[in-house]
């Protein structure tokens, strides 16, 4: 094969100097280097599930449990309630990983879903076979999908109800994620036990062949309280109007289904892939932006006119 055909199947040749060639090189690395950052968070997960499942002793490594942020959400009630105590499984751990990632919202939206969530990585691996086994996708309706989106409300506000009510971690008896990377499906497998979980966990997977992110749009508990903390986060993409030709080719690669062509500030429901940035093709028409919307309200205030003064007659 020629060198040059190879290096332009892998988006390396840089002699090519087209908007069009720059806009596939930028989109196809900025992409690769998000899935290595999802690999490396998975692998850092299951070798934890592994190593918890492998070690003799009681409590020597952490479980899957204590290394969730969002056991922190469950566990925050009963911490503060009772002076510093936790709900079964869960631990100081998933109070920082909280902090964390609060932190990280706060500056770069929904990047945690984007970058870090190993489920998130799950399901863009499962949308990945399905365009390759060329499974046709469901497109959900824009007036279901909004109603729809409200569910992770609805699933965050029944976990924290049931995790007071019961004081412990209600939800790890049906969290997808929990069930696929804690392990215990290999090491432990009890379908009378647990097969509420693996009924869930199968639902969700299968669904996501056919729904890209459907767990991450429609029923993500922690997906939910991000998006309503990342409408504060410091950095948002915006599109730029008056450049913007309109031509939506920046929604195509979305895989939460955002309306980016016509937004000014894209939702918070982004989870910061960059993928729409990298697929438009005029430069400039959509950036992440440090420009907090918060702010917008501010600059308008410096930015109105002063009222022009009626001239003062003479005597």
């Amino acid at each position: 094969m020629n060198p040059q055909t190879t290096l332009k199947k892998l988006n390396l040749d840089f002699t090519n100097k087209t908007p069009a060639a720059t806009r596939r090189r930028r989109m196809v690395w900025t992409q690769r280097a998000r899935h290595l950052s999802q690999a490396a968070f998975a692998a850092f997960i299951l070798g934890s599930s592994v190593a918890h499942h492998l070690a003799t002793d009681d409590g020597a490594t952490a479980s899957i449990d204590a290394l969730c942020p969002f056991g922190g959400i469950e566990t925050l009630q009963k911490w503060i309630v009772s002076g510093g105590q936790f709900i079964a499984k869960t631990h100081a751990s998933n109070l920082i990983l909280l902090f964390a990632v609060v932190v990280g919202t706060l500056i770069a939206g929904g990047a945690f879903c984007g970058w870090v969530c190993p489920f998130g990585a799950t399901q863009d691996l499962l949308s990945a076979i399905r365009r390759r086994l060329k499974i046709p996708e469901i497109h959900v309706p824009e007036k279901l999908d909004r109603v729809l989106r409200y569910g992770r409300f609805v699933t965050l506000g029944l976990i924290l109800f049931q995790t007071a009510l019961t004081v412990k971690l209600w939800f790890a008896d049906f969290d997808p994620y929990r069930t696929l990377f804690g392990l215990d499906w290999l090491y432990e497998f009890d379908w009378i036990v647990s097969w509420p979980a693996y009924v869930v966990t199968l639902g969700v997977l299968g669904a996501t062949l056919f729904v890209e992110r459907g767990f991450c749009r429609y029923a993500c508990p922690l997906g939910g309280a991000i998006s309503v903390l990342g409408r504060f986060s410091l950095l948002r993409i915006r599109r730029d109007g008056p450049s913007c030709k309109g031509c939506a080719v920046c929604e195509i690669p979305c895989p939460v289904k955002l309306h980016v062509a016509t937004a000014n500030v894209v939702s918070s429901n982004c989870i910061g892939c960059m993928a729409c940035v990298d697929a438009c093709p005029r430069h400039g028409s959509l950036e992440l932006k440090l420009h907090p919307t918060w702010i917008d309200p501010i600059l308008k205030i410096f930015k109105r006119p002063a009222k022009a003064q009626l001239p003062v007659s003479g005597k």
